[in-house]
């Protein structure tokens, strides 16, 4: 938005011939016009940097929602041990975010492939960005770091999950964010100079940079680990091994549903642009419609889960409604700023079907994936078959997985000091390592 500019010298030849000292009139007008004209410019930067900071502040708090979700899904004697990887994603993320992610992401000029500038936030704030914009996209980091928490959970040893998580926040996400978000990547839509296909690509908030990466790198970390102990029996049926709580998965649900708000719409980055001047119709609506499309998407997909699934099992299953809502955002992030409303109920739709023919698949395939992490985020992926390697080194130094009977006895006990829980296991009445006494209720006389 062009500021509006005053000529002492035009407006000084407006002025009588009787006039005093038109020139300084003329200069003194407009150095009070040229006041309030910054003062307008500062409070747009201000509403902006404001808009985009909340909008962090949102996507962060996705990350209670994933702690609350895996927790649920995790059976009690692992609650400690996967709240505290959510809680290192967001912390080891941080620094390694701070220090290489976002100048391999964002520092520009630079190549296609990765940026070269910015390290440490080195010349920040600058034109190009202020820290509003690093903070934003930190939070997006750790949000890939903490989908593929949850497909290797209940089995991964500690300091795994620290060298992936510094990785993937580090190096793995920031070069995929280069090449989709960046000016100058390789496909980016901003990348005018040399648009891929005449177009660019277009992953508005991330179903791609985000969920993709974030997701196959789940997928490769739970293949190269294999099943938890008893997922499959002897004959290679599924066993259901059931989260603990289906309290803290609809909590984390409700979380990370409220957060996408600013997944979504918080991804214009700013929300003080108007269309025409002086007109209803301006970027504000566009961020309005986002947050509508994405709710439609998340409902249309929830409601799809439920009936399809209470065809296939016979009752109603709220985890599974949870699942399927998720993954009705996580399909209309690419196009939620593009789509209509009626075609974000469409991809919901598709996105819940999509979700129960990968699960179906990976039963088939003795796919073990505690939260359907891989599915969900990675129904369609690309750049997290880099994790691969990564997963298959620490797998090769016996890095990756914990022993047998640590898996048995839970790694709240045995690498944590404890569960966090009294807890009643019926599904596992016989324990081989470490033996545990399941507390009865009292009877109270």
């Amino acid at each position: 938005m062009a500021s509006p500019t005053c000529s002492a010298d035009q407006l000084a030849q407006l002025f009588g011939a009787n006039t005093t000292d038109a020139a300084g009139a003329a200069s003194f007008i407009c150095d009070q016009f040229t006041a309030v004209s910054d003062r307008f410019t500062d409070t747009a930067y201000a509403v902006d940097s404001t808009y985009l900071l909340f909008s962090a502040y949102l996507v962060f708090a996705m990350q209670l929602g994933f702690a609350m979700l895996c927790a649920g899904s995790v059976r009690a004697k692992n609650t400690m041990n996967i709240m505290l990887t959510n809680v290192l994603d967001a912390a080891a993320g941080g620094l390694f975010y701070y220090v290489f992610g976002f100048a391999f992401a964002f520092g520009s000029p630079s190549n296609g492939f990765i940026g070269r500038h910015n390290f440490a936030l080195h010349k920040m704030p600058s034109a190009l960005f202020d820290y509003s914009y690093f903070l934003y996209q930190w939070a997006f980091a750790i949000a890939a770091a903490g989908i593929t928490s949850g497909s290797i959970a209940e089995r991964t040893q500690f300091v795994a999950y620290l060298i992936y998580s510094s990785f993937l926040t580090g190096f793995v996400y920031p070069v995929v964010s280069h090449w989709f978000w960046s000016p100058d990547g390789w496909a980016s839509a901003g990348n005018t100079g040399n648009l891929l296909f005449g177009s660019g690509v277009i992953d508005f908030a991330g179903s791609g940079v985000v969920h993709m990466v974030g997701g196959f790198a789940g997928l490769y970390g739970a293949l190269i680990e294999g099943p938890r102990i008893g997922r499959f029996d002897h004959s290679g049926r599924a066993v259901a091994l059931r989260g603990h709580s289906a309290s803290l998965v609809v909590l984390g649900t409700f979380l990370l549903w409220f957060g996408w708000y600013g997944f979504n719409p918080g991804s214009f980055a700013k929300i003080l642009s108007p269309y025409t001047s002086g007109n209803f119709y301006g970027q504000w609506s566009a961020v309005g419609r986002t947050a509508v499309t994405t709710t439609l998407a998340g409902c249309s997909a929830a409601l799809t889960t439920l009936f399809v699934k209470r065809i296939f099992s016979g009752h109603w299953n709220v985890t599974d409604v949870c699942n399927g809502l998720l993954g009705g955002f996580a399909a209309i992030t690419a196009g939620c700023s593009v789509v209509e409303p009626w075609a974000a109920v469409i991809c919901g739709f598709v996105a819940a079907l999509v979700l129960i023919g990968c699960n179906i698949l990976a039963e088939k395939v003795k796919f073990d994936d505690p939260l359907e992490a891989a599915q969900l985020h990675g129904g369609c992926g690309a750049w997290g078959a880099t994790m691969g390697p990564l997963f298959f080194v620490l797998h090769k130094l016996n890095l990756l997985r914990i022993s047998a009977e640590d898996e048995m006895a839970g790694m709240d006990l045995t690498r944590h000091g404890g569960f966090a829980y009294v807890y009643h296991d019926d599904d596992e009445p016989n324990k081989n390592g470490i033996q545990m006494r399941k507390i009865e209720p009292s009877s109270q006389s």
